[in-house]
C-alpha cells in the first residue's frame, strides 16, 4: 500500500511506440513512481482520504480547482488563467499578465501546432519540449507536428483557425471505446496547411516536414459501456485493471480520470 497526493501519471515510450505508465504519488515534496503496466489483469484498490493539497501553496481543503489548486492560487496564478485554455486570449503584451516571469518561461517559448488522432482527428498545441508527452496524455494513437511558432499566443491563433474545420478537443468517451481507425496523417496535413497560409505568412510560422508517429497503449480490453469512477462520492474503489490510455485507468467496473484528482491524498494497493 502506497500513500500520497496524486499527480498525473508519468509516461514513457518503449521501443518508440508502446506506452509505459507509472502512477505518481507525492509526499513531503518527494514523488514516488509506481509501475502500472505489470498490474494490468490484476485487482487494484484505491482509497481517497478526501483531502486535497494545493500544488502551489500546500493548503489543504475538501476540493480543488483547475486540477490541483486551492481557490486562492487558482484565482491568481498565471498557469490557471483563461489564456492557458484559450491561448489566443494571451494578454502578456498588454502588460496585464498575472506573472510575467512565468509567462516568459512557459508561454514565450517555441510551440508546436499538431494534428492528432485520439477520438478522431483534432488539432492541438504544445510546447516543443512537451512532445510526445502531450500526445500520450491525450491518448493519441497517431500524431503529426505541422507548424512551429515562437509563442503560445501564436500557436493559439493557428489552433483557433483550424478549429473552424476540425475538433480541438478529445471526446473522452470515444477515446476509451477505441472505435477509431487509423488516418493518413500526411494527407490530413496537406488538406489543412492551405487554410493557414495567410496566418503562416503573417506570423512567419515554420512548416514542419515531420513524419507521423503512432502509439500503442497497454489495454487488454476496452469497455463496452463507459462509466466514470467518482472518488469524491465513493472514496474506496476496487477493480481489475484492464488497461491505461491517456490519463485514464480502465477497470472492469468503470474508468478513472487520474488527472481529475490531481493533489488528492489517497492510498493505492497494486
Amino acid at each position: 500500500m502506497s500513500t500520497g497526493y496524486i499527480r498525473k501519471m508519468r509516461t514513457s515510450l518503449l521501443d518508440g511506440k508502446n506506452v509505459n505508465y507509472e502512477f505518481v504519488l507525492a509526499q513531503d515534496g518527494v514523488e514516488k513512481y509506481l509501475p502500472l503496466n505489470a498490474s494490468i489483469g490484476k485487482k487494484i484498490t484505491l482509497k481517497s482520504h478526501q483531502v486535497y493539497e494545493c500544488l502551489n501553496c500546500q493548503k489543504q481543503g475538501a476540493k480543488s480547482y483547475g486540477q490541483g489548486y486551492c481557490f486562492d492560487c487558482f484565482s491568481k496564478l498565471a498557469e490557471c488563467d483563461m489564456c492557458i485554455v484559450k491561448p489566443e486570449l494571451c494578454h502578456y503584451d498588454a502588460g496585464t499578465c498575472r506573472e510575467p516571469r512565468w509567462a516568459e518561461r512557459y508561454c514565450m517559448k517555441p510551440h508546436i501546432v499538431y494534428l492528432a488522432n485520439s477520438s478522431g482527428l483534432k488539432v492541438g498545441i504544445t510546447r516543443e519540449q512537451q512532445i510526445p508527452t502531450r500526445w500520450l496524455d491525450q491518448g493519441a494513437v497517431q500524431a503529426l507536428p505541422i507548424l512551429k511558432v515562437e509563442t503560445r499566443y501564436l500557436s493559439g491563433v493557428m489552433e483557433k483557425a483550424l478549429a473552424q474545420v476540425m475538433s480541438d478537443k478529445t471526446n473522452w468517451r470515444e477515446l476509451l471505446k477505441n472505435e477509431g481507425s487509423n488516418l493518413n496523417m500526411i494527407e490530413e496535413r496537406e488538406k489543412v496547411l492551405p487554410l493557414l497560409k495567410p496566418l503562416i505568412e503573417q506570423y512567419g510560422a515554420e512548416i514542419l516536414a515531420s513524419d507521423a508517429v503512432s502509439f500503442q497503449y497497454p489495454v487488454s480490453q476496452f469497455p463496452e459501456k463507459i462509466q466514470s469512477i467518482d472518488l469524491d462520492k465513493t472514496p474506496e474503489q476496487s477493480g481489475v485493471l484492464l488497461g491505461i490510455k491517456g490519463q485514464y485507468l480502465i477497470f472492469d467496473n468503470g474508468v478513472l480520470n487520474v488527472r481529475k484528482y490531481t493533489s488528492l491524498k489517497m492510498e493505492i494497493n497494486l
